[in-house]
């Protein structure tokens, strides 16, 4: 029983609900510009246009990320030129992943042809693919924001001096 209640005390927590709740504004940020742009380059350079929204999307997350989820609120040179290398390296390896599989889905499974209807809505093959992997890639975005970019550090306790 004790450890069901520290897993839902480690998944229901504050910064849990708080990365979920901006992981979602991120996603809607990256749709929303993917979206825009697709239009303007006529479905065409979809690749290209998944860049333009991985930029616009992870300056949105660092700085969500950064305020309201794991509160690191510095803004000294010293502490951005650890974090924003950090926190862009890491999203790099998420960026990769979207990319190959935005890929993988047009290309090879041809979402780009397909339309698929909810309940209320129709979404292009396209912006499915990209929900699918953006579920992907909030997860791994989490860990590698959690345990390296904004980890913590555990306060060494102060050296005392020995009287003789």
């Amino acid at each position: 029983m004790e450890k069901i209640k520290k897993l839902i005390h480690a998944l229901l927590n504050k910064e849990t609900i708080t990365y979920v709740l901006f992981g979602v504004l991120t996603t809607l940020v990256n749709l929303v510009v993917f979206k825009a742009f697709d239009v303007v380059f006529g479905g065409k350079l979809y690749l290209l246009t998944n860049s333009i929204a991985w930029i616009a999307a992870v300056v949105f997350a660092y700085i969500t990320n950064k305020l309201f989820v794991f509160e690191s609120k510095s803004w000294k040179f010293d502490v951005l030129k650890k974090e924003i290398p950090s926190f862009v390296g890491a999203r790099v390896a998420s960026y990769f992943i979207e990319q190959a599989g935005l890929w993988f889905f047009v290309e090879l499974l041809h979402f780009d042809e397909k339309t698929f209807n909810f309940i209320v809505v129709s979404l292009s093959g396209k912006i499915v693919a990209k929900l699918i992997l953006g579920v992907l890639v909030v997860i791994i975005n989490y860990v590698l924001s959690k345990f390296i970019i904004f980890a913590k550090k555990k306060e060494k306790p102060e050296k005392t001096e020995m009287k003789e």
